[in-house]
Parts: C-alpha cells; sequence; structure tokens
C-alpha cells in the first residue's frame, strides 16, 4: 500500500509534464503557421509583382523583336542582292501606305463658317449625303543612319475636280546627342495635343470646334523645329519652331525672316502598372499679313494683318489594365486655346479675344469596340465695330455634344457611327454621320 501511495506523485509529475510538452508542441505549431503564411502572403505579393513586370517586358520584347526581324529581313535580302551582284535598290525602298476614308451624314441644315471667327481650310459639317473623304498616300524611310524622311500626299474631290496636295514633308535628325531632335521641311506643328495627328487617328468623325475655329482644322507649317527630351524618369520635353508658311491662323508671309513662332512644353508619366498621362503647353505668336477666310470670293475677301497670339493647354490620361490596352481601356481628353489679335481687319482697327475648349472621353469596353462622348465650346469676344463682317460677335457661344460608336475589324479598318447635337448656328441641329476608315500598306505608330 506505501508502495501504490508514492507512485501517484510520480504518475502525476508525468503528466504534468506532458501536458507542458503538449502545450509548448502547440504553441510552436502555431508559430510555424503563422510564419508559413506570412512567407506565403509575401510570395504571393512577389509572384504578382513579376507577373507585371513580365508582362511589360513582354510587350517591349514584342516590339523589339518586330523591329530585329524586319532588319534581319533587310540584311538578308540586302546580302543575297550584293551576292548576286546586284545593286540591292530595293533595300532602300521606303514603307508605302495608304488611307481611305469616306462618310454618309444626315442632317438639316449644316454650316461652313463659325459665327465670331474668320472661317478657313476644311472646316464646317460639309454636305449631306454620301461623300468620299481625303485620301492620304504616305512614303516614309530611313534615309541614312543620320536622317529619316517622310512624304505625304493628299487627295481629295473639291466641286468634281480631284486635287492632290502636299501634305507632309519633312527631314529628321536620328543621331544627334544629348536628346536633341531637329526637323525641317512641311510638317504638322506641335501645338496643341491632336494637331500632330492625320485625321484618320482621330477618335470622332470630325476635328473638335477649337481646332476648326483657331487653326482651320489643323495648323501645317513651312520651316524648323528643335525638340529637347530630358534624361529624366518623368517625361519632360522642351521645343520650338521657327514657321516660314502660309498655314492659317499666321497667314502670308515671304520675308527672310520667319512670320510666326511656337514654343511647345510637355511633362507626362505612369501612376503605378495601369495609368499614364501627358500635360502639354503651347504658345503660338504669328505675325500675320493679309490673312483671308476660305469660304468668300477673293474680290470681296475679308482680311486680318496684326498681331496673333494663342494659348493652348492639353491634358491626357489614360488607363489600361496592367498597361495592356487590347482588351479594355479608356482616354480621358482635354484642350483649352485662348487667342488674342490686334491689328486690322477689313479696314477697321481691330482688338478682340476668342477661346474655345473641348473635352472628350473615349472607352474601348471590349476588344475591337469602342464608345466616346465629346463637348466642345467656342466664343468670341470681338470689338463692336465689325458688325456685318465675318468677326462680328454672335452674343453667344457655339458649342456641340457628339456621341460616336465606332468598330474595328482589324487596325486596318474602322466603322464609325456618330451624333451630334450641333448648336453652332442659332437653331439646333441634329446630325448623324457613319464613317469608314481603311489603310493598306505600311503605317507606323502615332505618339502618346
Amino acid at each position: 500500500m506505501k508502495f501504490k501511495m508514492a507512485l501517484v506523485p510520480l504518475l502525476l509529475l508525468g503528466t504534468q509534464t506532458s501536458i507542458a510538452q503538449d502545450q509548448d508542441l502547440a504553441s510552436e505549431v502555431a508559430e510555424l503557421r503563422a510564419l508559413l503564411l506570412e512567407v506565403q502572403q509575401d510570395y504571393e505579393s512577389r509572384i504578382s509583382e513579376l507577373e507585371v513586370r513580365l508582362a511589360r517586358a513582354e510587350q517591349v520584347a514584342s516590339g523589339a523583336r518586330r523591329e530585329a526581324t524586319e532588319a534581319f529581313e533587310i540584311a538578308e535580302q540586302t546580302a543575297i542582292d550584293q551576292s548576286a551582284g546586284q545593286s540591292a535598290a530595293n533595300t532602300f525602298n521606303p514603307a508605302l501606305g495608304a488611307v481611305l476614308a469616306g462618310r454618309y451624314a444626315d442632317f438639316d441644315s449644316g454650316w461652313e463658317a463659325i459665327p465670331g471667327f474668320q472661317p478657313a481650310g476644311e472646316i464646317g459639317s460639309g454636305e449631306p449625303g454620301f461623300a468620299l473623304g481625303e485620301a492620304e498616300i504616305n512614303m516614309k524611310a530611313n534615309v541614312d543612319n543620320l536622317f529619316f524622311g517622310n512624304l505625304t500626299f493628299a487627295i481629295h474631290d473639291e466641286e468634281g475636280e480631284v486635287e492632290v496636295e502636299l501634305e507632309e514633308a519633312w527631314l529628321q535628325t536620328t543621331a544627334l546627342p544629348a536628346g536633341f531632335t531637329l526637323l525641317g521641311g512641311r510638317y504638322f506643328s506641335a501645338a496643341g495635343y491632336i494637331n500632330e495627328f492625320h485625321r484618320h487617328v482621330d477618335d470622332f468623325a470630325d476635328r473638335p470646334l477649337p481646332y476648326q475655329a483657331f487653326y482651320g482644322g489643323q495648323y501645317r507649317v513651312d520651316g524648323l523645329q528643335a525638340r529637347w527630351i530630358a534624361p529624366t524618369n518623368l517625361l519632360f520635353e522642351l521645343g520650338t519652331e521657327l514657321n516660314w508658311g502660309t498655314g492659317f491662323p499666321a497667314g502670308s508671309h515671304a520675308e527672310s525672316s520667319p512670320g510666326a513662332y511656337t514654343l511647345f512644353a510637355n511633362l507626362g508619366g505612369d501612376v503605378g502598372a495601369s495609368n499614364s498621362w501627358q500635360l502639354g503647353f503651347s504658345y503660338v505668336d504669328a505675325d500675320v499679313e493679309e490673312r483671308g477666310g476660305g469660304h468668300h470670293d477673293e474680290e470681296v475677301a475679308e482680311t486680318f494683318s496684326g498681331d496673333s497670339e494663342l494659348s493652348i493647354i492639353d491634358f491626357v490620361w489614360k488607363w489600361a489594365p496592367d498597361g495592356n490596352s487590347a482588351v479594355r481601356n479608356f482616354k480621358l481628353q482635354g484642350e483649352y486655346f485662348h487667342r488674342s489679335e490686334d491689328g486690322e481687319f477689313d479696314g477697321i482697327d481691330y482688338d478682340g479675344d476668342q477661346s474655345g475648349w473641348y473635352l472628350q472621353g473615349v472607352w474601348q469596353f471590349m476588344p475591337r469596340w469602342r464608345v466616346g462622348l465629346r463637348h466642345d465650346v467656342v466664343s468670341a469676344d470681338n470689338n463692336g465695330l465689325l458688325v456685318g463682317t465675318e468677326l462680328e460677335d454672335p452674343g453667344r457661344d457655339s458649342s456641340r455634344t457628339s456621341l460616336m460608336f465606332d468598330w474595328s475589324p482589324s487596325e486596318f479598318s474602322r466603322l464609325r457611327l456618330q451624333y451630334a447635337d450641333d448648336r453652332v448656328l442659332d437653331e439646333s441641329d441634329q446630325q448623324w454621320m457613319l464613317q469608314y476608315i481603311i489603310s493598306v500598306g505600311a503605317h507606323g505608330a502615332h505618339k502618346f
């Protein structure tokens, strides 16, 4: 009996020791599980980050592979031609491309001039019914290791007669150091976000009202352009232009010194993996000589001579999931214009201010399909002595609200349906347009 009583404390001590060991083991297991969960979460986070970086790298690599393949094919053909004793002239043939555009329009009145603004260029709603738009033929190529050349012709029908116009003819440097680029010839000015784009790239069937009012649709110049891009992660670009051309709004100027100059700056960057933005500033100063409108008889055309100063602010925001815009993307875009002119219009002293803006959003909600909404406004504050002329104050703003819906079967074709509540004139006009755009041959990528 004494022996049994002595065993009881030993058994109790062993049980307590076992319980303590079990508690220590459970605590260690819980600690290991927490550590494993933390490692797993960190691992998944790193995997997600690497996947995003991989997607970006694949996009860059894809473009690099295409360029490398083209370069290899050219080099291979050059070697074949040279080995065959040929001159290899085809090696230096430019990339050729053509763009065809047309539309069907249905509206009541339409317009050819914006009240309070001097009309010029290709503006207005045009005529109702079916019409061939402007066809474009483009040739571009590297000249050598120092220069790149571009030549663009525009072909359009003017009152039953086919007209061919030299739209662009410029030469650009490719090897200047420190981020500098020089361009000379006939080109689209960098003043304004969409001015450098060809019209078939626009998101709507017609240009915003400020571009039609201030540029006659597009500001094309003859002259020199210099750009500098800073070596920073954030885009920082500065540029200037010296222009001798007769492009509206500059008017004619045949002296040896330039008749207009432009200053522009662009800032931009990325916000995360899915967003990017760009902010731009432009200033155009023109010494105008007898600038006439484009929709009146030359014998009675009203002209302006004097100083014209135009300032532009533009902003663009783009969104695409992880930077991949193939499936879904959204672009918000807007510009503000303000112009001050001082001189003589139609023999009358003139000092006026004009302004305009537009804001648009375009959403690609699935591959090949997009919808967009745009509102554009222009207003004129000209002096009261111009009653009965093109610059007579209308006493109100001109505006439009446009809704478009387009489908792109491929990167070479697009069909677009557009509706506009047009209030450019006193009475509202409901306008419908069905547009097609077809691209044939080579056509390079456009800027941001």
